[in-house]
Parts: C-alpha cells; sequence; structure tokens
C-alpha cells in the first residue's frame, strides 16, 4: 500500500482595490501578510495600475483590503 504525499498549499497574499461604482472591477497585486506590494518585481503596466489605484482611494477605489490567495 502506498501513500500518496501532495505539498500543502502555499499561502500568498493580495492587495486588492475594489470599485466603488462597478462591483465586478478592481485591480489586485501581490503582497505580504502585512499589506506591502514590492514595487520592483511589477511590470511597467502593473506599477502604473499601483500607483492610479493609490491616488485614486475614495474617489475610484475602496481602501484596499490584503487578501490570502490559495496557490496549490
Amino acid at each position: 500500500m502506498s501513500t500518496v504525499h501532495s505539498n500543502p498549499p502555499t499561502e500568498r497574499f493580495e492587495l486588492r482595490f475594489q470599485s466603488l461604482f462597478d462591483e465586478g472591477r478592481g485591480l489586485a497585486f501581490d503582497c505580504d501578510a502585512g499589506g506591502q506590494v514590492n514595487i520592483d518585481a511589477l511590470s511597467e503596466r502593473a506599477r502604473s495600475n499601483y500607483f492610479y489605484a493609490r491616488t485614486v482611494i475614495g474617489r475610484e477605489f475602496a481602501m484596499p483590503r490584503v487578501e490570502p490567495r490559495i496557490v496549490h
């Protein structure tokens, strides 16, 4: 009889900016458990979106939330 061992899922986090006007719209960025985004690891487009989302908090996006993202 053999036992199959699988690696436990790795917990990762994302910083999620939810649109104030369109429930299905938002932006999410990989981050640590404290919500810190590694800006140097972002592509130029993602970096631009990240700075934009931060700039329009309260006008277009809600305050960002740190949410766990399970990766198998």
